[in-house]
């Protein structure tokens, strides 16, 4: 049974809306322990003073701001208390939007919102018109002591909250300094069109289930073949080279090749594999304020991840 962890009001116009918040993501992180080779002795890590072995109990440890190295602004949980947001259960709707408009940059975590005791049909009434405008809710709400700026979007009559970063928590590209290139490099008409193909022969509708954390799951194997002491040879990896500007056209015809002879096909081979993208059109201007798959994991995975 699904858990809330948070519960308030959505308040848009005089409209009031009970909820319950549910988290929306299965953390699937493999817990890694640190211990001594020699021994395997637990590695345990105390806060201690700088300069010292004494060790500070957690009562005596404040915030502070360093203002220049080794100078200090102390903060008391007082003062702390003080500055913090004041603790409503209210969800303010600030504004509705295209959930198009929105840079995924700033989406961060996401929940479920589910109604509360008595508040089926608001719920249901507020999923089905904000589904039918396509348009998402900015909205502001105070969770786990701290101010939240979120979007609310609707999919198949349930109701999705994701958090958001805030616009100066998010780094322009002008703030990368020599990261970026200050003139852009010539692109031959030819080039692009070619790497345009390449894009659409590439082009499918998303499923989520078809991407998994293979890592996890090499880590998972991994863990079991030393556990049944059978001994591991780490595989030379080699990093693959940047593509040099001489060679661009040929690495994207090859490319183009290559795809076509994937997809069994000697002269339609772009264009096959890029018939989806027009049905993907379509469903993804849904999708993007629906968000209705949900991704599958191993039984495997999750019988060991979950922990």
């Amino acid at each position: 049974m699904a858990r809330a962890i948070w519960s308030g009001t959505i308040s848009f116009g005089l409209l009031n809306v009970p909820v319950r918040l549910y988290s929306a993501v299965a953390r699937r992180n493999i817990a890694l322990r640190e211990i001594r080779e020699s021994d395997s002795s637990r590695i345990k890590h105390k806060r201690v003073a700088e300069g010292t072995d004494e060790e500070v109990p957690y009562e005596n440890i404040v915030k502070a701001y360093e203002l220049t190295p080794g100078q200090y602004v102390p903060l008391s949980k007082d003062e702390m208390s003080a500055l913090a947001p004041e603790k409503t259960r209210a969800i303010d709707v600030q504004d509705f939007v295209d959930i198009e408009e929105i840079d995924p940059m700033y989406f961060d975590s996401p929940y479920y919102l589910g109604p509360d005791k008595s508040a089926e049909k608001a719920y249901s009434l507020l999923a089905a018109a904000m589904e039918s405008s396509g348009k998402a809710a900015i909205s502001r709400f105070v969770f786990r002591n701290k101010e939240h700026l979120a979007a609310i979007r609707a999919s198949d009559g349930v109701l999705t909250l994701t958090t958001m970063r805030f616009h100066d928590e998010v780094v322009p590209p002008s703030d990368l300094d020599d990261a970026l290139p200050d003139k852009k490099p010539k692109v031959a008409k030819r080039e692009q069109e070619m790497a345009e193909q390449l894009i659409d022969s590439l082009s499918t509708e998303f499923e989520p289930g078809a991407y998994k954390d293979e890592y996890r799951e090499q880590l998972l194997a991994l863990i079991e073949r030393k556990a049944e002491g059978k001994e591991i040879v780490a595989p030379e990896a080699e990093a693959p080279k940047a593509t040099k500007a001489p060679d661009l056209m040929a690495a994207l015809e090859e490319s183009i090749a290559a795809v076509k002879e994937k997809g069994g096909s000697s002269d339609g081979g772009a264009k096959e594999a890029s018939k989806p993208k027009a049905a993907a059109k379509s469903k993804t201007s849904k999708s993007k304020s629906k968000g209705k798959s949900k991704p599958k994991s191993s039984s495997r995975a999750k019988a060991k991840a979950s922990k």
